[in-house]
């Protein structure tokens, strides 16, 4: 039978992450594929959630989250990103970052609406916007530190954009931006009157120099939706809480959405997360300090194989080239590196406009136990010594 399928749905397939994080599960190899963050929750967010269960809290929440939530929110976003929002007016829970951000795109984009997305990107951002029926333009940011353009960014800009996607740090380059870029960045929407949309779920995972929130900015103030989480920061990405903190009419339509779409996330996960964000200073900086040994531990890895890793300012991801000639591309790299030692990445050009600026590229994520991060280096030490020898 020939289905009728929609034509927004024609291009869409399953991920090369989610395919190669698949195949390395059947043959029990070791993932750095998947941004899964696979590591034990904090004891703490475990337990609320647990005690919340018990506590019966299993019904409907408000269509943009419990209070609790949503206060604790309000708090970090005035401690951490200088941001003050209004708990009751200006934040909405949803399920999970991707599930915040499609709450928004429907609720400000109309088919044929432009939207700016940095290349390299998360592609499902790009997704997302090709479900809504946005069209997508891309700026480039280049290699090794990422910088982009500005007067690219600015030649973007038509009668038809209508938002600047941000996320920072970012996936895959772990590109964190500077408050100067960021700067630039709101002053040409002001004066273009474009949203600003910031997916900032990686904040707290920064090396090199801060994270900063563009919505904390004069110019960005009143055009910004912030967009963050609980996936990464306390391990719990299948728990799917996620938030936008924005101006009150949009926050408002976001809510709407989200309600018609889910009807709210799973309500004694986020009691789980009101504990996490109650967590002390030191967890995050903990947090901080493992993900730059196991960043500095991949980099090394990378360049005993004769890879050039493009080391990143923030996230737990990594992208790394390979000379051109070693592999036939970046598919055959990733299968070769899975087939011989067992350890599965994701090839570079799934996250570019233009697929050839990947072909020799693949991304490594390291959010894993230290142990299974030290096993998967060994592993990819030993196809180093395979490939220089053949």
């Amino acid at each position: 039978m020939n289905y009728p399928l929609a034509d927004r749905v024609a291009s869409l397939q399953q991920s090369d992450i989610r395919r190669f994080s698949a195949w390395c599960a059947e043959i029990g190899g070791v993932n750095l594929s998947q941004g899964v963050c696979d590591q034990p929750a904090p004891d703490a967010v475990k337990q609320a959630a647990k005690q919340a269960i018990d506590d019966d809290h299993a019904i409907y929440t408000h269509m943009r989250g419990i209070a609790e939530l949503r206060q604790v929110i309000a708090e970090k976003m005035q401690s951490f990103n200088g941001i003050t929002a209004d708990p009751e007016a200006q934040i909405a829970v949803s399920v999970g970052t991707a599930g915040i951000f499609a709450c928004a795109a429907m609720a400000t984009l109309n088919p044929g609406d432009e939207v700016i997305v940095f290349s390299p990107y998360y592609s499902y951002h790009v997704n997302l916007l090709r479900l809504v029926d946005a069209k997508t333009v891309f700026v480039e940011t280049h290699p090794p530190d990422w910088r982009f353009s500005m007067d690219e960014l600015e030649n973007a800009v038509t009668d038809r954009t209508r938002w600047i996607v941000i996320n920072t740090p970012a996936n895959p380059s772990g590109k964190v931006f500077s408050e100067k870029e960021l700067a630039d960045i709101a002053a040409l929407a002001k004066r273009k009157n474009l949203l600003i949309v910031t997916d900032e779920i990686y904040e707290y995972i920064t090396y090199s120099q801060p994270h900063v929130s563009i919505g904390k900015l004069p110019d960005a103030a009143d055009r910004t939706i912030t967009i963050s989480g609980a996936s990464k920061t306390y391990a719990v990405t299948g728990w799917r809480v996620g938030y936008a903190v924005a101006p009150a009419e949009i926050c408002d339509k976001i809510g709407v959405v989200s309600d018609h779409l889910a009807i709210c996330s799973p309500a004694p996960l986020q009691y789980g997360i009101v504990a996490g964000m109650r967590l002390p200073d030191s967890y995050y900086a903990d947090m901080a300090k493992d993900y730059l040994v196991k960043r500095d531990m991949i980099v090394e890895t990378l360049r005993a194989i004769d890879f050039d890793p493009y080391v990143p300012e923030g996230s737990y991801y990594i992208l790394a080239a390979f000379e051109k000639g070693r592999f036939r591309d970046d598919t055959h790299a990733t299968e070769t590196i899975l087939e011989e030692v067992g350890v599965a990445t994701v090839p570079g050009s799934a996250f570019y406009r233009d697929p050839e600026e990947g072909r020799n590229q693949l991304r490594f994520c390291y959010a894993k136990q230290l142990a299974d991060l030290e096993e998967a280096c060994n592993r990819l030490r030993k196809l180093g010594a395979y490939t220089k020898s053949t």
